[in-house]
């Protein structure tokens, strides 16, 4: 068979109420339809009983229909299995031709056919997305044939682990999720969530042994999901030199680099690579990381003088260096071909590395072509946007107007094959910089897999498509809960001041090189307290953020809107309702500090108040309304470490508890010398709570229990 792309005709199918993600290439549905029930039975050709499309087949029906087919052959009724090689022709020889596949319903059957056995399982991915549509409620299929594949060889999304570390069972149902939406790579950065044989000591506690990080590659790969190893090296290895073992092998003596060009600092994040290696059988690919390696070179013992030249030169021969370690490992090796790179070295480095990171500059994947190396289309999901991603169209604080992640996406896709000729694939990036949840990335995900598999869908579709899937129709309005977390996470963030940090010294540096680095922390000013002698008291905290508090109203009006929203469809959800218990303890969170941010300026408001009465000797009334903000803030206090509490359970059902200890072993919290990440800020959850805690309304009300005291003073 040989089909155009026609996404105008899997839109229709979707007019006619069957949500399928990614779309397919081509869609043709005829006027009639097939009843499909327990009569119906399973033959196979070709595939063993056991595949893991047979099963998710049965599984998949169990779940929807509740029932199983039994086996027969030549009955009427049947859904026929096959894998047959060359029977959809796509004109490609690469893994895209196994993963072709042609799904047929007639009136007398349902064959379901791939050119291999990725092509089998995505055929069957496709049929349970119509079984569970709106349409087929009452079990009646379409008539009609779709043929499919996909414009990316390789579809990959980005677990980021770095702040926190997922429980078994959530990475599994992970899994399974992608390999619905035909997703077959995951970049799993582990950072310090592996116990390395060669180095136990980098393990967090709790982080997974040889064996457990095995039985996911497997579990994955069964799925046709190649998990590909990401260790942060030679920079972002703040997770290693932070424990002293390796403090001599800092670069310049800061945490964040290790001294590159040292043999020991080689020999170690080798072994670590090889430790990987061995938790991993089965992956063709190794990403080494190689992002923002802002100092190579800089270690004095080693390469002199440290200028643009040196350090691209460092950088090189790493990369060199690790790919030549890796190839002998039968490993193709991934890296992020950026700064400190310069465009004129690229020809040093071996034509068999990829980056993952394009197409950025245009002279930078000129020079990588014509070296023979494959780009990867990158782009990301979360970056280090509080609180929840910037999905849709948003606002900066300069009042830029950004399209969102999600337009990003798609645009990117339909534009990728373009703009990177012979693109190996895709990678939708989620960075767990800011510690935002890992369950409010799987729309983007989706987007991305739809646009690597069938590029130029309208996005709008696939957002529909996707909340129909994945949260099912029985949920309403789910678009408006996912702008409005978002809405909030801005305002919040906007409100929020970057003040000096009290938690944090001078960083070492930053990308434009060695120099002390101021640190901020995220928070607002602490309201006014009166003066004990003279009782003078003028508001600082109302009129510096009066454009917050005047915008606030609105702002709660509407967020109280999302908060009905996700409380009714928690009461309807039927499918993914740990996302929803995730989104809902958010709200409730950003709903704490919206009211925060509120009652600290009527606390003050009393505060300035009650001082006006002090200094008229009016001291029944100062003392009263002082009373008042006083319990104005305790009730903050109390109701932030409610909220608190909640959130914690909610996250740590799916998440073992962040900076956990495990059979005598204490998590190691040690911060960047150069990043700051907001997730870093503590050993726990409580970073969420950090900008909160800045503004010190705790020791405010303290001290307001001092003045309350000097007020009973005063008055004899």
């Amino acid at each position: 068979m040989n089909a155009p792309i026609s996404t105008q005709e899997a839109s229709v199918s979707y007019t006619r109420g069957y949500a399928l993600l990614p779309m397919p290439r081509h869609v043709a549905l005829k006027d009639g339809t097939v009843q499909f029930g327990p009569a119906w039975h399973l033959r196979v050709t070709g595939v063993d009983a056991a595949d893991i499309s047979v099963r998710t087949l049965q599984e998949g029906i169990a779940a929807q229909a509740g029932f199983r087919l039994s086996s027969a052959s030549g009955t009427a009724h049947e859904i026929v299995l096959s894998i047959q090689p060359g029977a959809v022709h796509i004109g490609y020889s690469d893994n895209r031709d196994s993963d072709a596949y042609a799904l047929e319903i007639t009136s007398h059957g349902i064959t379901l056919t791939g050119n291999g056995a990725s092509g089998l399982f995505y055929a069957v991915q496709t049929w349970l997305q119509l079984l569970q549509s709106d349409a087929t409620r009452s079990g009646l299929l379409p008539i009609g044939c779709i043929v499919d594949w996909p414009d990316y060889e390789i579809r990959c999304i980005h677990w980021d682990t770095k702040h926190h570390h997922d429980r078994m069972e959530t990475l599994r149902r992970h899994l399974d999720q992608a390999a619905g939406f035909k997703i077959n790579a995951v970049l799993y950065e582990l950072e310090d969530k592996f116990a390395y044989p060669s180095h136990p000591v980098i393990g967090a506690p709790g982080a997974w042994s040889t064996e457990e990080l095995q039985s996911l590659v497997d579990y994955a790969r069964e799925r046709h999901i190649e998990i590909i190893p990401d260790i942060q090296a030679p920079a972002h290895m703040t997770y290693v030199l932070k424990h002293s073992e390796f403090s001599h092998l800092r670069c310049d003596g800061n945490n964040y680099q290790i001294c590159m060009d040292d043999p020991a600092a080689r020999k170690l994040i080798f072994e670590l690579y090889d430790d990987l290696c061995a938790a991993t059988r089965g992956s063709k690919y190794f990403h080494v990381s190689t992002d923002e390696v802002y100092y190579a070179g800089i270690c004095e013992r080693y390469r002199k003088p440290y200028n643009p030249e040196n350090r691209s030169l460092a950088w090189v021969d790493y990369v060199n260096a690790a790919h030549e370690h890796l190839s002998v490992r039968d490993r193709r090796v991934i890296i992020w071909a950026e700064f400190p790179l310069l465009v004129e070295h690229v020809h040093l480095l071996p034509s068999g590395v990829i980056n993952g990171i394009g197409p950025g500059r245009p002279e930078m994947l000129k020079a990588t072509r014509e070296r023979g190396i494959r780009n990867f289309l990158y782009t990301s999901m979360q970056g280090e946007e509080l609180f929840f991603p910037d999905l849709f169209p948003y606002t900066t604080q300069d009042g830029s107007s950004k399209p969102g992640r999600l337009a990003d996406a798609a645009c990117s896709t339909a534009a990728g094959t373009a703009t990177i000729p012979q693109c190996l694939g895709t990678i939708a990036a989620s960075w767990d910089d800011a510690g935002v949840h890992n369950e409010t990335f799987w729309l983007g995900w989706a987007v991305m897999a739809q646009g690597s598999w069938t590029p130029g869908a309208p996005l709008s579709e696939t957002i529909s498509r996707f909340m129909e899937i994945f949260h099912g129709s029985e949920c309403v309005n789910m678009e408006s809960i996912y702008r409005g977390l978002q809405s909030s996470a801005r305002f919040i963030e906007y409100a929020l001041e970057r003040l000096p940090s009290v938690v944090r010294g001078p960083g070492y540096g930053n990308s434009r090189g060695k120099r002390a680095s101021p640190r901020s922390d995220f928070g607002m000013i602490t309201p006014v307290l009166p003066d004990a002698t003279t009782f003078a008291a003028e508001p600082v905290f109302r009129p510096r953020y009066a454009r917050i508090l005047e915008a606030m109203p609105a702002r709660m009006e509407d967020h109280v809107r999302v908060q009905s929203l996700l409380a009714e469809n928690l009461k309807r959800a039927r499918r993914n309702r740990q996302t929803l218990e995730i989104f809902d303890s958010i709200a409730a969170l950003q709903r704490h500090m919206l009211e925060m941010m509120r009652d600290a300026a009527l606390a003050e408001d009393r505060v300035v108040e009650a001082a006006a009465c002090a200094r008229q000797g009016v001291w029944d009334r100062a003392h009263d309304l002082i009373e008042q903000a006083i319990a104005q803030v305790r009730h903050i206090q109390t109701d932030r470490e409610a909220v608190f509490e909640r959130l914690q359970t909610v996250w740590e059902r799916g998440r073992f508890p962040k900076g956990q200890s495990v059979g005598g072993k204490n998590f190691v919290h040690v911060m960047d010398d150069v990043k700051d990440h907001f997730a870093d800020r503590t050993p726990d959850l409580r970073y969420l709570l950090a900008p909160e805690l800045r503004i010190g309304l705790d020791s405010w009300a303290d001290s307001l229990e001092e003045f309350l005291n000097i007020l009973k003073k005063s008055r004899l």
